[in-house]
């Protein structure tokens, strides 16, 4: 479905000066609204309702609801509060959320990129014993004081599981956690647990853009006979939602969106080159300061000359144009982003699969929670798990 739908997710929005789709799609969203288009984000029944007749297909995905099944709010661990301290409330959700769904076993738990081991400490909490991995010295350094003062049994690692030395905390007789170890750090753990031969693995992915490679290399038979060649900039729209921040920090973004398109329709303006030329990430307090600073310094990133004179009320409201179009492209594109997710989850999936592991995949908590809510348990030695069934 994602290859016979390409030209309508795989596509850069910033370069786009005018909607790149069909006669009857464009109409449809040159007649929305920009609140409209921001009321369609949380709403997967009005996406359907508009966009059903052109890809039907999509819509028939589980994947494309948000709803919770039942089971998953039920019976969730609860450590005492003194416990939690100092762990957010949806940050202890999830992880509430992805303990509930930890096999029963007597094997060793390895917290794969821990932070501050705060999933591992809870675990420790309830008799486990539990090693965690991370690369900052300093939250290892926090995380065996919390551990030292409850008297866990937790003890830190500090290594990149990039390396040799990260990869050696790995042992067959394993339990391997990773609740959003990003790109690369999970790619690399179901590559070397599964050479290890670790007896079982529960992650949850998440960023998958945050890759060393130009593009993503499939890691499945399957999905590489079916490489859709996604580049880092194609595998941020499967991450590109939001549920966290509330209204202050949606402004901050749609103000940093408006000042990019602002600065490319100037950029294109001074060179009468309109190739689309990103500007790299950027500090927030770029977005909540100067508008003429942040242009000048952005074309000093890209070495373009100023005129002394900028009308930047004119420049903003042509921004806020090219906004609104960037919105209409978005429309569409998001519809895409979750089973986009999908596809790169199936492909850890069967891998691990072909690799010799027993696989379940599901979800561990509601999209609000987190939008990065998919899990794969992956397990060898089943008479240390109970109770799973295979992918």
């Amino acid at each position: 479905m994602l290859q016979r739908y390409q030209r309508y997710w795989q596509l850069q929005p910033m370069a786009r000066s005018a909607l790149p789709f069909d006669d009857a799609l464009n109409r449809l969203l040159q007649s929305l609204s920009h609140t409209e288009l921001a009321a369609l984000e949380d709403n997967p029944e009005q996406q359907q309702q508009l966009f059903g007749g052109f890809f039907p297909e999509l819509f028939t995905l589980p994947v494309t609801s948000r709803a919770e099944p039942a089971e998953l709010a039920e019976n969730l661990p609860e450590w005492p509060f003194w416990l939690t301290n100092g762990i957010g409330g949806r940050k202890l959700s999830q992880i509430q959320h992805f303990c509930q769904q930890l096999a029963p076993s007597k094997l060793p738990l390895l917290e794969w990129c821990a932070g501050k081991g705060h999933l591992g400490r809870l675990l420790a909490a309830q008799g486990r014993q539990v090693t965690s991995v991370e690369w900052q010295a300093e939250l290892c350094r926090q995380g065996e004081v919390l551990a030292a003062q409850f008297q866990l049994p937790q003890r830190f690692i500090c290594a990149d599981v990039l390396s040799s030395a990260g990869n050696a905390v790995l042992a067959p007789q394993q339990q391997v956690l990773a609740l959003h170890a990003c790109g690369d750090l999970h790619i690399q753990l179901l590559k070397q647990a599964s050479t290890v031969g670790c007896a079982a693995l529960q992650l949850a992915p998440c960023c998958y853009h945050l890759i060393a490679a130009e593009y993503y290399q499939p890691l499945s038979t399957l999905a590489q006979q079916h490489n859709l060649q996604l580049s880092r900039q194609d595998l941020k729209l499967a991450v590109q939602a939001q549920v966290t921040g509330g209204e202050r920090v949606a402004r901050l973004r749609q103000t940093e969106v408006s000042w990019r398109l602002a600065y490319q329709l100037l950029r294109t303006e001074l060179t009468a080159d309109a190739r689309y030329q990103p500007l790299p990430s950027l500090p927030k307090h770029w977005f909540s300061g100067d508008f003429n600073a942040f242009l000048a310094y952005a074309a000093q990133l890209q070495q373009l000359p100023l005129p002394a004179l900028i009308d930047g009320e004119a420049l903003l409201a042509k921004a806020d144009e090219a906004y609104l179009q960037l919105q209409r492209i978005d429309a569409v594109r998001h519809l895409f982003r979750r089973p986009l997710e999908l596809y790169l989850v199936l492909d850890r999936a069967l891998y691990l699969q072909q690799q010799g592991y027993q696989v379940q995949l599901s979800v561990f908590c509601a999209y609000q929670i987190t939008p990065r809510n998919f899990l794969i348990r992956a397990w060898r030695d089943t008479s240390a798990l109970t109770n799973r069934s295979s992918l």
